[in-house]
């Protein structure tokens, strides 16, 4: 009975307690285990390399299906509702993704990284970048899956989700149910985080010490900072661009209405509703507001394109490449276009991750590995950016909408 009732308490306490506080209970975990019993690092570290293991199996099928199944369920017409606003969302992802840029460039921040027995080709310069992108993108569609070649998986994606828009309603229905199910999978993956976060922390630490912690701190600074730009100095700028007068209380009503909710349900999607709210009680035009805030969630990703671009600049400064302007600006476009197809799970801007770290010949082994570390610091990074994504949606479609009417 007594055992029984402790198995109940544990599993009670998986069910009712947020991924992110399991995540939080595992670092803290990992952290007192490499410090009070290292013996037991080489253990635990194994508990690490099946999460990285298991996130590297799901994400090229995730890449493929996500971005197949969006283009394919595209609703024809749907842009001439809301034109400003999908434009304004374009925009303001590449914009964050080359303030992430300029940011990683004026400080570089590195990483701890495991070796690996997967060889590194940096390019030379961005002619080598072009010349690999089109290589990539021709790939046979297994051979580009089984080798994770995200380049060859995106333009598969594209193809045959515009293929499959001329489909039947009942194919169109079977690929959204395909790509549900590889996001319930991704979802359970996930939610081993925190054993997988353990870990890895109890791994690095114990090699490494506390610098790497340290180094987790600067990278989540330098992310909160790009983000807190984009959300107070950036998006601001954008909308007086509409609106022809002061942006910022617009900008503090959906930041305070919209992003607060957000930061804490950790999901764009779930914040719909929330968003819907505001926009009607800014006198939004229903017809516009219905549409632009469920696109919002699913492509207005311009925390998402601040944390691939960050992350990836992060591991290739850590492994010494040299980065030039036009490798940069291809990183933002990538970036950009990877932030559009994040999936609406936590976490799932990481999983893009290997699609522009794939940019600077970076192998797969690696790539997991940043993604890794994105998890530990997804405790506050996931939420702000979150919040970010959110709270724009609401933002943009307002300054489009008052521009009409200007």
């Amino acid at each position: 009975m007594t055992s029984s009732k402790r198995h109940g308490g544990l599993i009670g306490w998986i069910t009712s307690t947020s991924l992110v506080g399991q995540i939080v209970v595992g670092l803290i975990a990992g952290v007192v285990i490499a410090v009070v019993a290292p013996e037991f690092a080489s253990t635990l570290s194994f508990l690490g390399d099946i999460f990285i293991n298991a996130l590297k199996a799901v994400a090229p099928i995730l890449v493929f299906v996500l971005v197949m199944a969006a283009i394919a369920n595209h609703r024809q017409g749907s842009k001439s509702h809301m034109g400003r606003v999908f434009v304004l969302y374009v925009i303001g992802t590449f914009l964050a993704a080359i303030l992430a840029v300029t940011a990683s460039f004026l400080f570089p921040i590195t990483i701890q990284l495991q070796p690996t027995a997967s060889e590194v080709n940096p390019p030379g310069s961005v002619l080598e970048v072009l010349f690999t992108v089109v290589l990539n993108i021709i790939d046979n569609p297994v051979h580009a899956l089984l080798n994770a070649n995200y380049m060859g998986v995106l333009a598969w994606g594209i193809g045959l989700g515009i293929a499959l828009r001329h489909a039947r309603d009942n194919t169109k229905h079977l690929v959204a149910d395909f790509s549900l199910a590889v996001t319930s999978l991704v979802q359970l993956v996930i939610r081993f985080a925190p054993l997988g976060i353990m870990g890895i922390v109890t791994g690095v630490v114990a090699t490494t010490g506390f610098s790497a912690l340290m180094d987790y701190a600067r990278l989540l600074m330098l992310l909160v900072g790009c983000m807190l730009v984009v959300a107070l100095v950036l998006n601001p700028i954008i909308v007086w661009t509409q609106i022809r007068r002061n942006p910022y209380p617009l900008v503090w009503t959906c930041l305070k209405e919209s992003g607060v909710t957000a930061f804490f349900t950790r999901s764009s999607a779930a914040n719909i509703p929330v968003n819907m709210a505001l926009a009607k009680k800014l006198n939004v035009n229903e017809d516009m507001y219905s549409v632009s805030i469920p696109l919002g969630a699913t492509i207005n990703m311009a925390g998402a394109a601040v944390t691939i671009t960050v992350l990836t600049l992060a591991a290739v400064n850590t492994l010494g490449i040299n980065v030039d302007i036009g490798s940069a600006i291809l990183l933002s476009i990538m970036a950009s276009v990877a932030a559009c197809g994040a999936s609406g799970v936590a976490g799932g801007s990481l999983l893009l991750i290997p699609l522009a770290a794939s940019l600077f010949g970076l192998p797969n082994d690696i790539a997991m590995q940043v993604v890794g570390v994105g998890f530990v610091i997804g405790v506050v990074q996931d939420s702000v950016e979150t919040a970010l994504n959110s709270s724009t949606d609401v933002l943009f479609t307002a300054a489009a909408s008052m521009h009409q009417e200007n």
